[in-house]
């Protein structure tokens, strides 16, 4: 029973966007997860780190997510900024229950388990990058309260973070809300997705502050799921 982490699949089986407009690197990615996941077990867990699908709509997004249910193992699921089909989770759940998808399991404003580990996250915000003002700062705050609030279902055991923004970026950035958190909350460990292409050249990893953070994006991983815990 292993746990492992991976990013930004990127699936448009319903709709016209082929990741291979991207780069060679991008190539039969959907193959490529699908053969790189055989070598998982139905006891093993995948924490996938946002950026699933394409879909523009819960409904489009159905065949994505029939693929990734078809996947070995249990599946955690949390947003990323190109995941414009999330709902509620009372939405997606019904979903589920009507396609009979039993495998994926929502990471959002609470926490998952895998064993004695609590598996908190959230989709997080690049508020720095963003020209939005206002805007930008209360989807900054209600990220920053989703994360609290996914840590404080852990109650006290060990915590995991996932994101899929990365919380520091390059020499300089550094999201202080989120960063503050994770210390306030003892977690030693950070995942996180988004970056692809030169921009993964700026991808924060190792330990920095007593956390240890990686890189989980698709492209980055070979479009294979990291184990983090076996």
């Amino acid at each position: 029973m292993a746990l492992y982490v991976l990013g930004d699949l990127h699936l448009s089986l319903n709709s016209d966007k082929p990741m291979d407009v991207f780069g060679a690197k991008w190539a039969g990615h959907t193959r490529r997860l699908k053969e790189s996941f055989a070598y998982l077990t139905k006891e093993d867990t995948t924490v996938l780190c946002g950026d699933l699908s394409w879909a523009m709509s819960l409904e489009e997004a159905a065949e994505d997510l029939r693929f990734i249910d078809a996947l070995p193992g249990r599946k955690i699921i949390l947003k990323g900024n190109h995941d414009y089909w999330w709902t509620t989770a009372a939405k997606m759940q019904a979903l589920f229950e009507r396609l009979g998808i039993g495998s994926i399991e929502i990471l959002h404003n609470n926490c998952r388990l895998y064993g004695e580990l609590a598996l908190c996250g959230t989709r997080g915000w690049f508020f720095e990058e963003e020209s939005g003002g206002d805007h930008d700062r209360k989807i900054m705050n209600r990220e920053v309260m989703r994360l609290e609030a996914s840590l404080k279902a852990a109650g006290e055991r060990e915590k995991l973070c996932f994101l899929h923004y990365p919380p520091r970026y390059g020499a300089d950035y550094v999201c202080r809300e989120i960063t503050d958190l994770l210390k306030a909350y003892g977690v030693r460990e950070c995942y996180y997705g988004h970056l692809h292409g030169p921009g993964q050249k700026g991808a924060v990893q190792g330990w920095v502050e007593g956390v240890h953070y990686q890189l989980t994006s698709a492209d980055y991983l070979g479009f294979a799921p990291r184990c983090i815990r076996d």
